[in-house]
């Protein structure tokens, strides 16, 4: 499972549309979306609710989130609009849209708004759902973080591409986990328990 965060300042407008254009457009069942804000308001804004009312979709039950760490480690692709300095570090890949923000704007303004970043999400599920999935920026930000301690444990005992493939099999695993915060513990203990055996067992049947 891939999945794309939208990121803008309040979650209350522009990432919740794109996420809700996501959800529609993509056809892959193996691709998902989540929306979050660096300062989340209390409630999505009525304007937007309204606009996405008038074209069949429903976000009065939605809720605006604040980005989390979680989030961030979960996300394969990211897309922040009009955060400016305010947006978070995503470690992944990131496209920046400049889009305005609806807060305080009329209905017909928002519906500008509405039908530029629904353009915006047709293109990024049409014509590079192919590059999202097979994107692997995320995961090696993962290993990266991982392979230090490893090394340092290792290194006098293992070729650095053994460890590398070895923490890289491994993290291949947990690609589909939809909570990673644990991912690095599990890795970690299995690559050790790996990398303490005479040979790399996931190699050798990697291999085999």
């Amino acid at each position: 499972m891939k999945y794309v965060l939208f990121v803008c300042t309040h979650n209350a407008g522009r990432s919740q549309m794109a996420r809700a254009f996501f959800d529609r457009e993509c056809t892959h069942k193996d691709c998902g979306a989540e929306s979050a804000g660096s300062e989340p308001a209390r409630q999505v804004w009525p304007e937007v609710v309204e606009v996405m009312r008038e074209i069949g979709i429903d976000l009065s039950r939605e809720k605006p989130k604040r980005l989390t760490v979680e989030m961030q480690l979960h996300a394969d692709w990211a897309v922040t609009m009009g955060c400016g300095d305010v947006c978070p570090y995503v470690p992944t890949r990131v496209d920046d849209w400049d889009i305005p923000d609806p807060a305080g704007k009329s209905l017909d303004e928002v519906r500008v708004i509405r039908d530029l970043i629904e353009e915006r999400v047709g293109e990024l599920a049409r014509d590079r759902i192919e590059e999202i999935q097979s994107d692997r920026t995320s995961h090696q930000w993962r290993l990266a973080k991982l392979l230090p301690s490893l090394i340092q444990e290792f290194g006098d005992t293992r070729e650095p591409e053994v460890i590398r493939g070895c923490a890289d099999r491994i993290l291949d695993e947990y690609d589909d986990v939809p909570i990673r915060t644990h991912v690095f513990t599990l890795a970690n203990k299995r690559t050790r328990e790996c990398l303490s055996h005479e040979t790399c067992e996931v190699l050798e049947h990697a291999d085999g």
